[in-house]
Parts: structure tokens; sequence; C-alpha cells
């Protein structure tokens, strides 16, 4: 009994001094979402993640048969939804996703695609915390979207030009954007062509 006590208290001294040293290091270094994660960070979340996944989770299948419209309905809604952090092609190679701290992870890679399917469908409704992943969909365990779009987390390794062709087309637009279709839309149709305004610039 006094052995274990010895052991808890060395554990806990040791958690309150890395603790304290990681505050310290963190206070000089500053506050940024420039900066990359460490390893030692990486590992730390990838085992608070992997623990705050209920176990019914870890080996569930999805239920959702995969069919080309399976995969067109998940693409589609990862274009609408997720492509603004993770990118068409999952890399996470984005104007938010470059800036985010964690970065979000390439979901072409193993350590994403070793996720089981309920695991993938359990973070996309849950979201994850103290991370720029927002919890999707309805609570529940048949959420045909989130399904759809695990299903489609499977197809990135493969994903092809002319998916991401597609897929271009399915992002959503700014309304500079917008305002350019529309333009050109009344041009072809003969009509006149009312001047843009000038971009705004911040300084």
């Amino acid at each position: 009994m006094r052995r274990l006590v010895l052991m808890f208290g060395i554990c806990s001294i040791a958690a309150v001094g890395m603790g304290a040293l990681y505050a310290a290091w963190m206070i000089h270094h500053g506050f940024t979402t420039r900066a990359v994660p460490n390893a030692l960070e990486g590992a730390l979340a990838a085992s608070m993640r992997d623990m705050a996944i209920p176990a019914r989770y870890k080996g569930m299948r999805n239920s959702v048969t995969v069919t080309p419209e399976v995969l067109h309905e998940g693409m589609k809604h990862w274009a609408d939804h997720c492509a603004a952090c993770h990118a068409n092609d999952g890399s996470g190679n984005t104007m938010y996703g470059k800036t985010m701290y964690p970065r979000p992870p390439d979901m072409r890679q193993t350590d994403t695609q070793k996720m089981s399917d309920g695991e993938l469908y359990y973070t996309i409704q849950n979201g994850i915390m103290l991370s720029g992943m927002p919890a999707f969909g309805e609570p529940g365990d048949n959420d045909l979207d989130s399904w759809k779009l695990v299903a489609f987390i499977r197809h990135l390794p493969s994903i092809t030009q002319s998916d991401l062709a597609d897929m271009e087309k399915m992002n959503p637009k700014s309304p500079e954007e917008l305002e350019e279709e529309q333009q050109e839309e009344q041009f072809l149709k003969g009509g006149q062509v009312s001047p843009q305004s000038p971009p705004s610039h911040h300084h």
C-alpha cells in the first residue's frame, strides 16, 4: 500500500512538473495558431480522442451500402460542409486548415483511414473538443448524411481529378463569385452589365 501511495505521489509530482514546464514554454513562445503541435501534443491528443470515443462505436460498421449514388451524396456534403478546412481532396491544404491549431489531419493517410467506420461517424457527429472540428448531424446512430460522409472519407485516397473538378462546382461561393456569375449570365442574355464595386482593402 505504501509503495502504491509513493508511486502515485511521484507520478503526481512529475505530472505537475511537466505541466508547469509546458505552461512556462507556452508563455515564453506565446499563444498562436501559427505553430505546429509537437509530437508529444499530437500523441496526447490522439490518445485522448481515442479514449473519448465510446467503445461500442469502435467496432461499428457503416450502416449505408456504398454505391456510386451514396458516394456522390457524400461528396456533395463534403464539398459544401467540410472542404473549407479539409480541402476537396482531404489534404487540409486550405486557407483555414493551414492556420488552425491543431491542423486538420490529411484524411487520406493511415492515421485516419485506420479508424473504424464507427469512430469516424462518432467524430463527425460529435466533433472534437479544443479543436476546430464542430459537431455535425443529429444525435443518434443512424444519421444517413454522416454515414455517407464516412463512405466518402474511405474514397479519399483514390479520389480522381474528375472528382475534384466536380467538387469545385459544389463548393460554396463567395458573394463576389455569385455577383460575377450573375453578371456573366446577364451579359450572355444581352443585358447591360453593371460595373463591379471596387474591392475594399484592409490595412
